[in-house]
């Protein structure tokens, strides 16, 4: 069974995508690409079980509907005013997902409306569209095949400090170390060197790795209340399991 994990960027440079072949009892990281285009990605989607996307599926509902009142206000159409206040900009910067990543981890992600993520979740759109048009089963909430995570929160859930390791080939280095220790079960072949390299690769693995955890069910999704706003917005598969309950299951 192949299980990927995409760390998206903006363009291919900077984009990595690993997969995991998972049988019982083990895992074998199978490849793992830097640089990797739209093509690409779309083209090993037949043979992914589940694809892990380190990126927001979509916008807060809130927002979208603010961008159409601002344009209302553009053509002069606005029959009610708003002041821009900073409840109001709380509720546009980020997603009901984003308030149970805060629940959860006691940190804020950052906001796909307000900071430096736009550009990527627009990529991220287009390359939705055309799975769907292409018939792949896409759930923003993550029942489909498709999910969004979160690496640095599934490394922190897993018990690993993550200060400062995208910015050090040295910590990546000792967390790689830590998930060998870990995870004995997965064998990282000729990539562990690229992992380290790259806070890219290694991003991308443990989105694979999350990945798994979502589609073993170990995540805690949205509520019956939360649904509909998940399925437009995303949302985030925080792993709620140990690493060693990601192996034993075909």
């Amino acid at each position: 069974m192949l299980i990927a994990g995409l760390d998206l960027a903006a363009e291919p440079k900077g984009t990595a995508l690993a997969v995991i072949d998972w049988a019982i009892g083990s895992a074998a990281l199978a490849d793992l690409q830097l640089g990797v285009t739209d093509s690409q990605i779309l083209a090993g989607l037949e043979t992914y079980e589940k694809l892990g996307i380190d990126c927001a599926l979509g916008w807060p509902i809130e927002f979208v509907k603010f961008m159409n009142r601002n344009l209302a206000v553009a053509d002069g159409l606005a029959d009610q005013a708003f002041d821009g206040g900073i409840e109001m900009r709380r509720r546009l910067a980020y997603r009901e997902t984003d308030r149970h990543v805060r629940a959860v981890t006691g940190r804020w992600p950052l906001s796909v409306s307000t900071d430096r993520l736009a550009m990527t979740a627009i990529r991220c759109a287009g390359l939705l569209s055309q799975m769907q048009v292409a018939q792949v089963a896409v759930d923003r909430a993550g029942t489909g095949r498709v999910v969004e995570i979160y690496p640095g929160a599934s490394l922190r859930l897993w018990g690993f400090s993550t200060a400062g390791y995208r910015a050090s080939e040295q910590i990546r280095s000792g967390l790689v170390r830590e998930l060998k220790v870990k995870a004995p079960w997965l064998d990282l072949a000729e990539f562990e060197g690229l992992m380290v390299e790259s806070c890219d690769a290694f991003d991308s693995v443990i989105a694979a790795l999350a990945a798994r955890s979502a589609h073993l069910g170990f995540f805690e999704g949205p509520s019956q209340n939360q649904l509909e706003q998940a399925r437009r917005e995303g949302w985030v598969a925080l792993p709620n399991s140990e690493l060693n309950e990601l192996i034993g299951q075909r």
